[in-house]
Order: C-alpha cells, then sequence, then structure tokens
C-alpha cells in the first residue's frame, strides 16, 4: 500500500486514504512532501490492520470448517436414519408375511447348527445374508448389537472365515413381564393422541438363541489371587461347560508356566486379531475392579459381547458379581436369560487446526467413563469453547471441563461436582472443573447431540485431553475435540436388574445418605 504516486510530469500526488489511519490530504506537488509522507509513523497503523485482517481470516475459517463439520455430521445422521428406515421396514414386511415365521426358521437353522456343531460351523456370510432381519418378534437381535455399522467394512474377511458365534435376543421388560412394543415404537400417535413406551423404565433382558461356544477372560495384572482363580475359572469352563478359552497373551504364559494342561487357551497375536474378536467371542469375563471393565471396553472398538464383571478390586460401580460364587453365576448367565445393562459410550475425534477438511481427522477413541479436557501443567486458566450442534453454549475459564457419560457419573465427574445417574439413562454429563464463575453448574444434555471442545486461538496456553485416564493428547490454539454417543454400547450382566445393581452399588460404595436414625425419644408435636 504505497501512500503516494507520480503523475506524468514527475510529480507526485496522493489518493484519498480509506483505512482511517491518515485524514485525507491535499494533492503533492514537491519530492519533499514526499518525503514528509514517507517519514510519517505508518508502521503501527499497518501492522495493527495486518492483526486485525489476520483475526478476521481465522474467523473465517473457523466459520468454514464449523460449517464442514456441520455438513459431515448432517450426512451421517441422514445414514443412519435411512439405515434404521430400511430396518423398520424390514421387520414390518416380515410380519406382514405370516406364512414364513421367524422363529420356525431360527429353530430350524439353530437346531442344524446344534447337531453339527462339533463337525461343521455354520458360515459367517449366511448370518449377513439373514442379519437386516430381526430373528424375534419383539426386541433387538444379536446381529444388530454384535455387528458393525457398516456390513461392506469386513466384506472381504466375512466371506472367508467361519462363524462360532451364539446368538441371542434382547426385550423390554418391567417387573418381569416381557414388552409386548417394537424396539422402535418409542412414541405412538394412534387416533391422535401421542404417548411413549417409557423404554429407559423398563429392564432389558437377554435370551440366548444358540449356546455360548467362546468366552474371554480378562485379569488385573500383578495380583496373586486373580491368578489363582483365573486358572481355576479356566478349568471350571473347560472341563464342566465344554467352552473354548480365549485370555490375553500375558495371562496366557503365566498358566503355561503353571502347567502344560493349559495348552488349550487361546490369544491373540496382534493388533488386527483384536479388531475381530468380537466376531469370535460370545462372552467376557472380566476379574478385577471398574478398571478391568473398562480395559475391557477399550479392546472392542465396535460391537461388544456381554461383559460379565466379577468384583476383585477396591471399588465397583460396574463390578456386581463375587467371585466366591462365579460357578452359580456363570452357570446363570450361561443358561439364560439374563438381566443386563446397555452401558453407553463416547465416541471421539481430534481435528487439528492445520486439517484441510472436516475428515482429516485422528482415529477415533471410545471411552466408557470421560473424556478430560484440562489445562495440565499450565498455570493459566483453560480456555474452551463450547458448541452443541454447532451453536455456541459457554466458554469454559477453569481448570477443564468433564464430557461423561451416565456410567462414569459415579467417577471423576462426580466428584467435581456432578450428578449422580442411573447408567440406562442416555444423556451425556457436561460438568466444569473448578470452575471461575460461581454460576457455572453441571448439565445433563440428550444423547443425540454432537458436543464440539475448541481451544481459541487468543488461549494462553494449550489444553490436554485423556480418555478414560488414558492416551492423553495435547490440543493447540485451533485443534478441536468433537464428542457424540457411540452407536455400540457396553453391555454387562446384572446380578439382579440394572436399577437394584445401581442403588446397591452407590449405597456400598459411596455410603449414600447413610446417617444415624434421629433419636425417637425427643420433643413431639402435640
Amino acid at each position: 500500500m504505497t501512500p503516494s504516486k507520480l503523475n506524468s510530469n514527475g510529480k507526485a500526488s496522493v489518493s484519498q486514504q480509506e483505512n482511517g489511519f491518515l485524514d485525507s490530504l491535499p494533492i503533492l506537488n514537491s519530492e519533499e512532501a514526499v518525503q514528509e509522507i514517507i517519514q510519517q509513523p505508518l508502521i503501527q497503523g499497518i501492522e495493527d490492520h495486518l492483526i486485525e485482517f489476520s483475526e478476521a481470516m481465522r474467523t473465517v475459517a473457523k466459520a468454514l470448517r464449523r460449517a464442514a463439520e456441520g455438513k459431515a455430521s448432517a450426512q451421517a445422521e441422514a445414514a443412519e436414519w435411512r439405515r434404521k428406515y430400511e430396518l423398520e421396514r424390514a421387520r414390518n414386511l416380515q410380519l406382514e408375511h405370516k406364512g414364513l415365521s421367524s422363529e420356525e426358521t431360527n429353530d430350524d437353522f439353530y437346531g442344524e447348527r446344534e447337531d453339527n456343531s462339533g463337525v461343521q460351523p455354520v458360515l459367517l456370510n449366511q448370518t449377513f445374508n439373514q442379519s437386516p432381519v430381526c430373528c424375534g418378534k419383539n426386541g433387538i437381535c444379536s446381529h444388530e448389537v454384535l455387528r458393525n455399522g457398516d456390513p461392506d467394512s469386513d466384506l472381504d474377511v466375512v466371506q472367508n472365515r467361519i462363524m462360532r458365534k451364539a446368538s441371542f435376543k434382547l426385550s423390554w421388560c418391567c417387573k418381569g413381564e416381557n414388552n409386548d412394543q417394537q424396539k422402535h415404537d418409542i412414541v405412538s400417535f394412534e387416533k391422535g393422541n401421542i404417548t411413549t413406551a417409557e423404554r429407559s423404565s423398563k429392564q432389558i433382558s437377554l435370551n440366548w438363541e444358540s449356546r455360548p461356544q467362546t468366552v474371554l477372560i480378562l485379569t488385573k495384572p500383578n495380583s496373586t489371587s486373580v491368578r489363582i482363580l483365573c486358572a481355576e475359572m479356566v478349568r471350571w469352563l473347560k472341563e464342566q461347560k465344554k467352552l473354548n478359552i480365549f485370555v490375553e497373551p500375558r495371562v496366557k504364559v503365566e498358566l503355561l508356566a503353571e502347567s502344560s494342561y493349559y495348552n488349550f487357551v487361546q490369544a491373540w497375536q496382534d493388533e488386527k486379531e483384536i479388531l475381530l474378536l468380537h466376531m469370535k467371542v460370545d462372552l467376557v469375563v472380566t476379574l478385577g475392579g471398574d478398571g478391568t471393565v473398562l480395559w475391557a471396553a477399550s479392546m472392542f472398538k465396535g460391537p461388544v459381547p456381554p461383559v460379565v464383571p466379577f468384583s476383585l478390586g477396591s471399588l465397583g460401580f460396574m463390578t456386581p458379581f463375587y467371585s466366591e460364587h462365579y460357578k452359580e453365576c456363570l452357570d446363570s448367565i450361561i443358561r439364560g436369560p439374563i438381566s443386563i445393562t446397555l452401558r453407553h459410550r463416547l465416541q471421539c475425534h481430534l481435528i487439528r487446526d492445520a486439517a484441510k477438511n472436516e475428515y482429516e481427522t485422528e482415529e477415533s477413541i471410545l471411552v466408557l467413563n470421560e473424556v478430560t479436557i484440562d489445562r495440565g501443567i499450565s498455570s493459566f486458566l483453560t480456555n474452551l469453547e463450547c458448541y452443541c450442534d454447532n451453536s455456541f453454549v459457554t466458554c469454559v475459564q477453569g481448570d477443564g471441563l468433564i464430557l461423561s457419560t451416565t456410567s462414569g457419573s459415579t467417577a471423576y465427574s462426580l466428584a467435581a461436582g456432578g450428578s449422580m445417574v442411573h447408567p440406562q439413562v442416555p444423556g451425556i454429563l457436561f460438568t466444569p472443573i473448578c470452575p471461575h464463575s460461581l454460576s457455572f453448574r453441571p448439565l445433563i444434555l440428550p444423547e443425540h447431540i454432537t458436543l464440539r471442545i475448541q481451544v481459541p486461538f487468543n488461549s494462553r496456553s494449550h489444553a490436554w485431553a485423556s480418555f478414560d485416564g488414558k492416551d492423553r493428547k495435547r490440543l493447540a490454539p485451533g485443534d478441536a475435540l468433537v464428542c457424540s454417543m457411540a452407536p455400540w454400547p457396553v453391555p454387562t450382566a446384572c446380578q439382579v436388574d440394572s436399577t437394584s445393581d445401581f442403588l446397591r452399588s452407590i449405597h456400598d460404595g459411596l455410603h449414600w445418605n447413610l446417617r444415624k436414625t434421629q433419636s425417637f425419644d425427643g420433643p413431639r408435636d402435640p
């Protein structure tokens, strides 16, 4: 931007200034006037202008990135709704054709499987051909729970692998009574009246349609009592229940060091085999505390088999079973039916400021308890911009923020002042950590929203994100963390039912509302 220009006679002339840094100047007719203009202090004004222009361009870039993220989110939501519509349409078509009863089809299919279970297993592509249609009249089938949302993602593997998984069906019941409504029949508009099925208040029951064949056992490390119990449980499951046993490579080494009898125990070799565990394992048994359950959930990046957690830790809100009675518990679970709790997970994506588009993200991370964004070792307050479905919510200034599932409501979120929530209530807890505002209270948001937490460009320091207490990652100014409810919950077995186990856990673990009873011999109302 030059302040002057020469006319045809070699004399200088200056145009009107439009940026507001200089007042309007008269026409200059001498080189001395040009030198005076050059010597005027324009540098500060130019720098301020460039800073403002840079901030404006960053704001435009942020707006474009948010629009791209919103478009991708809308496309994903539309695809999910289309998939649900196709599934519902297939179910309705099946119910119309009464001649081909689904129960008879399943009886024939699994009867043949039981007869030939020791010789000829069933091909997996046969199951995928049947999976779009629900195998029962009510509830959710295992094809929907234990299958990735994208059926084409494992197509090459599916055609060449053999399936040995047990099939089951989920149904809603209340006080031991089965629910007659379809799983998608949440809202009814019959005769102009709006009614709800109150799905969240009903207990979920799992019914095996074929006997489980493979069990995965995960243990807490560095514990002698857990190692002894694991060896005893493996022997009992193999000899009494004739089940295939999977363990971690570390546990397999420990078992073989104890006795060569455990040669039948299987383990995985690499990360690729871990990604395929959900196609082999019918049941997961954890021996430890809540941390062992978190570890089990982190191994499954997609669908998760039913989990049976035994309490061998210091404090457990998700481990209702006692190890002393493991034979009776496992025998009852293998026979079925069992009550389960569907524990929702959060799906998190990191979008770096240098990303060219919304698809250029890091690998997604699934959390069962919470994702925490804090200031780390910095002495400055963390500064976080929070958006809900691309709408600005608030700016967090404090030690950090916790985004928690309802299962994680009794963990870090509770210590930060969040509420305890029944794990079967679908929702996302929005809990600030030591906010520098007395009016900043925790929130409970619905499960269908998408939250984006972004470090603004004017932040004084970086932020740090941790996922279920591990995998810590740095967030630089301009980076964003996008969180939404994952489509793959973690089904955990209940000792009694979901509500009874939850209330017992907060009574035993937290001594909730425990106090001495008021004396009866005091003053009384007349």
